[in-house]
């Protein structure tokens, strides 16, 4: 399967963002990409650096958003994975991973779980926790195991979508740095960033795919600099081999092929799945273990 990573930055406004976008899904499509997966929250600036009710506006469109991708996804005859914001309701909002078949009709939807609150990642003012679990989605290329973001750090969420049946993980993502950090601290997060994901694939013989921003984008709070998201979008393995990593600055559309059929020979020497200890297992579902 021939998958477009779609790396990019904010061009200041949706309609050139959404243009960029646009160039790249066409290029994808004319290298023969199957599978085209943008990043978190790809129209727009990521606004969840400050607390703006203002901000909730950029959901307004959000169900012409889901016809025009489903239309690009047509035009271009690629299975599409995007990244909208999602009006549920007035005053209910979901970070909503949409996904659509070749034909442009959505295949289904993913909802993220996963909401952080910390310091220029304010999230859980605009999303309200997904509510539809974690359910791959079926498409003509297999079932996708999409997650977003936040979600990547949780074994829990990798490995649900796996014994649901999901064939490949995918991350669409929005992370980088702050630049008062220490060149040392800014590696160690990237490189955790990496190492969590590709455990992801080690743990249940899956191949990954990450697909982050770049560019700096700054607070309009002013509270904050703002963040330098990072890039170094990627596609591992299911026994955690590095296939692709992008840098951290440039705007790229990358076709990285993945053997599908991989998954079964690694999953027939490390049979992880048959020896997990699941009557073992029920303290899981607690916060904490006092």
């Amino acid at each position: 399967m021939k998958v477009a990573l779609i790396q990019q930055k904010f061009h200041g406004t949706k309609e050139a963002t959404n243009q960029k976008t646009l160039d790249l899904i066409k290029h994808a499509s004319s290298q023969g990409a199957d599978l085209v997966v943008c990043q978190e929250l790809h129209q727009t600036q990521y606004f969840c650096q400050s607390e703006d009710t203002e901000f909730f506006d950029l959901a307004n469109d959000w169900q012409d958003d889901v016809r025009f991708w489903g239309e690009v996804a047509k035009l271009n005859g690629v299975v599409l994975v995007t990244s909208l914001f999602e009006k549920r309701a007035d005053g209910l909002y979901h970070n909503t991973a949409y996904v659509y078949e070749k034909d442009g009709k959505v295949a289904g939807k993913y909802r993220k779980m996963h909401i952080p609150d910390d310091p220029g990642f304010y999230e859980k003012f605009y999303f309200t926790p997904g509510d539809i679990g974690f359910e791959p989605i079926q498409t003509s290329l297999g079932k996708l195991g999409v997650l977003v973001c936040w979600d990547q750090w949780y074994p829990e969420a990798a490995r649900l979508m796996a014994l649901r049946g999901a064939q490949i993980l995918i991350y669409p993502t929005a992370i980088g740095w702050f630049e008062s950090d220490t060149e040392a601290e800014k590696s160690r997060q990237l490189e955790a960033w990496v190492a969590v994901q590709r455990g992801h694939a080690v743990a249940n013989g899956l191949p990954v795919v990450a697909v982050n921003r770049v560019g700096f984008e700054k607070d309009t709070s002013g509270a904050m600099d703002g963040i330098k998201f990072w890039g170094n979008s990627f596609v591992f393995g299911p026994q955690g081999e590095e296939i692709f990593r992008a840098d951290s600055t440039s705007e790229l559309c990358e076709i990285v092929e993945i053997d599908m059929k991989r998954s079964e020979e690694v999953r027939r020497i490390w049979p992880f799945l048959r020896d997990r200890r699941i009557d073992a297992y029920a303290n899981l579902t607690k916060r904490f273990i006092d």
